[in-house]
């Protein structure tokens, strides 16, 4: 199908740093996949109308409406419009949850999925819940731990396909600040990591998670007076941290099998750390999740819409 053909409706997943938009047909077939490098952080909420119809506007049926079905963080309170989050336990949203944007340009009719708090820990997600929707729509009813693995990963304890509690961990982004912006970053190799020097670290920080204070700067020292390579330096921070969060996660939630949605090197990191300790995994491919969930909150949409 030429790129040019109209879609019937338009998936958008808005994160913090980037867009992701899917072009649909009726029957769900992707007639285009585009992406932009401008998320939420970076637009004033006059700014979020005229960004999506930059990326995917020639794809809009000239007349009638053409429903945007959107997750993540275009609906918080610095986005495009605030969609009110969902309470545990409780199921994934659904269309029916979502706010209504009004927009500008009368050939969209925009909704955006909210996102789920827990009051006690503390704890929100947006954008998450909707990948979680999205295993679940293959996976009914299933009870078990999902991580989702990157810049904030987040640990889910599902029953009955019910999000019942969470945690959120910095890891990614206490990775990308130590390895880029502390005195760190003179030792460490800018891609290539020692898989070695990463299972040590794990096993190390998971049997004594409170070394991470001072294995830390270890990592400088050790490039300076013990001949620690720069790839092994990068696979020991990576191990630190992440094994620090599976000591951290471990009496919350059941290890044994961990559902892990995402389809990139966190995710495959994550495995390795897991199996090191002696628990199973699987990785399921998180974009794919995300576009099932947002497909199954349309599936509805005649519905709500009428």
């Amino acid at each position: 199908m030429s790129l040019q053909a109209k879609a019937d409706w338009i998936a958008v997943d808005w994160g913090t740093t980037n867009l992701r938009a899917w072009a649909l047909d009726s029957q769900d077939n992707i007639i285009a996949h585009r992406s932009s490098s401008k998320g939420m952080s970076s637009l004033e909420k006059d700014e979020f109308e005229p960004t999506l119809l930059e990326l995917i506007g020639d794809l809009i049926r000239p007349a009638g409406k053409t429903a945007v079905v959107i997750c993540g963080m275009a609906g918080s309170r610095q986005g495009w419009a605030e969609a009110p989050y969902k309470t545990t336990p409780c199921a994934p949203p659904a269309l029916k949850d979502a706010t209504t944007v009004r927009s500008l340009d009368e050939r969209l009719d925009v909704r955006i999925l909210p996102g789920i708090k827990q009051p006690d820990p503390a704890d929100v997600m947006r954008g998450e819940e909707t990948q979680i929707a999205g295993f679940l729509s293959e996976n009914a009813g299933f009870s078990g731990t999902l991580c989702l693995p990157g810049t904030h990963s987040k640990w889910v304890r599902l029953q009955d396909g019910i999000v019942e509690h969470f945690r959120t961990c910095m890891t990614g982004e206490m990775f990308a600040l130590l390895s880029a912006r502390s005195v760190l970053q003179h030792s460490l190799s800018p891609k290539e990591m020692d898989q070695t020097a990463f299972d040590e670290a794990v096993e190390q920080v998971a049997g004594r998670p409170q070394s991470i204070a001072t294995s830390l700067f270890g990592i400088r020292a050790g490039g300076l007076v013990a001949g620690l390579s720069p790839q092994s330096a990068r696979g020991r921070l990576s191990g630190l941290l992440i094994g620090a969060e599976l000591a951290a996660v471990r009496d919350e939630f059941d290890l044994s099998a961990v559902i892990l949605l995402g389809s990139d090197q966190i995710a495959t990191a994550y495995q390795r750390a897991l199996a090191r300790l002696g628990h199973k995994s699987e990785v399921i491919n998180a974009e794919a999740t995300t576009l099932n969930g947002l497909a199954l909150a349309y599936s509805s949409y005649s519905k709500v819409s009428s």
